[in-house]
């Protein structure tokens, strides 16, 4: 009987850029060339899911739905079906608040010159907000009004990360995670059975860290006012804008969420920043772990388990 020297499992990290994000994707091998194999294949994922559904390509889907807005129909996939469904699952279950038409409020806000809209112009990019509007039939999907534009960007990250950790596991990784620009999906403890311990950035200091959550296996993700904003005149207006209103949410500074998927902890977070005053009791209804910063630095959360 011949003995086996099985390789001593190590933890390697590859880091990437998609999605407007700094990435990376770690994960439990025996040897460098397995791990760069298992994250190629998590990465190469990624990069599908940017060109199917970025708004910046012309050959992305969602680009083709939003150029014949106003005009014809355009055929679904089964996946971009499925995504269309959940979003519209995402507006009933938020009244509203979440809105995948909503997108065209940037047309409005200009973050780069950090310049707040005029009346007009807000009620420009408001006036072709409304998923109730959206005609669907038969796999096929219409935008009546001519402008009117489909985004992706509130859970097109995290769905990602959730189909680049399955890619992984179904090729072998039990260990490791995808993160996303701080939307991370772990498929499992670290090698030596213990938790990743995922930093939560405090939203007022970029280099401080305010809480380590220990995560073994799941999703966690944060919505915050602090990744895109600027401010005038006493007032911070962030990247998170309000469908009813057309202004930027204020109530809170950031939310990170526990869910199996991170599909289901980035809507929740986004969700109860839309919600603002009402979050936190939409928050607690979902029954996730969650911890949430407040407008005056207060923190609330809820540990898994409770």
């Amino acid at each position: 009987m011949v003995a086996e020297v099985l390789q001593e499992m190590d933890t390697f990290s590859v880091p990437f850029e998609a999605m407007a994000s700094q990435c990376e994707v770690r994960v439990g091998a025996r040897g460098q060339d397995h791990a760069r194999r298992l994250a190629q294949a998590a990465i190469d994922e990624v990069r599908r899911i940017e060109a199917k559904y970025s708004r910046y390509r012309d050959d992305a889907i969602v680009a083709r739905i939003n150029a014949l807005s106003g005009h014809d129909w355009v055929e679904l996939d089964t996946e971009t079906e499925a995504l269309i469904a959940y979003a519209q699952t995402l507006y009933h279950s938020s009244e509203g608040k979440f809105d995948i038409t909503s997108g065209v409020l940037r047309q409005a806000w200009d973050f780069r010159n950090q310049r707040v809209p005029l009346p007009d112009e807000l009620a420009r990019s408001l006036s072709l907000i409304g998923w109730y509007r959206v005609e669907r039939a038969g796999g096929r999907i219409r935008l009546p009004l001519p402008g009117m534009e489909l985004d992706f960007g509130g859970f097109g990250k995290e769905y990602a990360a959730d189909r680049a950790a399955n890619c992984m596991a179904e090729r072998g990784a039990r260990h490791g995670y995808v993160n996303l620009g701080g939307d991370l999906h772990v498929i499992g403890p670290q090698p030596d059975g213990s938790a990743w311990q995922i930093g939560i950035q405090d939203p007022r200091d970029p280099g401080r860290i305010i809480a380590s959550i220990p995560v073994r296996r799941g999703a966690l993700a944060t919505s915050g006012d602090y990744e895109r904003f600027f401010e005038h005149e006493g007032r911070r207006y962030c990247h998170i804008l309000d469908p009813g209103s057309g202004y930027p949410v204020a109530y809170w500074r950031s939310v990170s969420v526990l869910a199996p998927l991170a599909i289901a902890a980035g809507s929740h977070a986004t969700i109860a920043m839309l919600k603002q005053e009402e979050g936190l009791a939409f928050l607690e209804q979902s029954g996730l772990a969650y911890l949430a910063i407040d407008s005056e630095g207060r923190m609330h959360s809820r540990d898994a388990g409770q």
